[in-house]
């Protein structure tokens, strides 16, 4: 199916294990627009900075994210190789359901034959009646 090097499934299995997480997909989904901090990447969410913590090491072992240090800031930013990654495992799949689609749409198509259109009829004419 495809010609790519095959991606180890144990990094697969993390990335998706990752992923799998509504916080963290929406923790990624906030470093996509640029890097921030553990405080920031907390605000919207009714959590405690620990557990926040935690999601991030998940997400940092997945190799989704990236930490760096300057004094004693320490922003996360997004590394999106795993997603690409991912992306092209399921892009193998691609002919798979592009195949299903097209024989979903013709199924349908048999169940719901388009039908023919009738020009709209002419109203009958009206003859005025005079009041009572």
């Amino acid at each position: 199916m495809s010609t790519t090097t095959p991606i180890p499934d144990a990094r697969l299995d993390e990335t998706f294990a990752a992923l799998a997480n509504s916080t963290r997909r929406a923790i990624l989904a906030r470093l996509a627009s640029g890097e921030a901090n553990v405080n920031e990447l907390a605000e919207p969410f009714d959590m405690t900075l620990p557990a926040i913590s935690k999601h991030l090491k998940v997400l940092e072992r997945a190799g989704l994210i990236v930490r760096s240090r300057r004094a004693q800031y320490r922003p996360c930013a997004l590394d999106a190789g795993p997603l690409a990654e991912v992306a092209g495992w399921a892009e193998q799949y691609r002919p798979v359901w592009e195949a299903r689609f097209d024989r979903m749409d013709d199924y349908l198509a048999r169940l719901n034959p388009p039908r023919t259109t009738r020009p709209p009829h002419p109203d009958p004419p009206t003859k005025d009646k005079p009041p009572r």
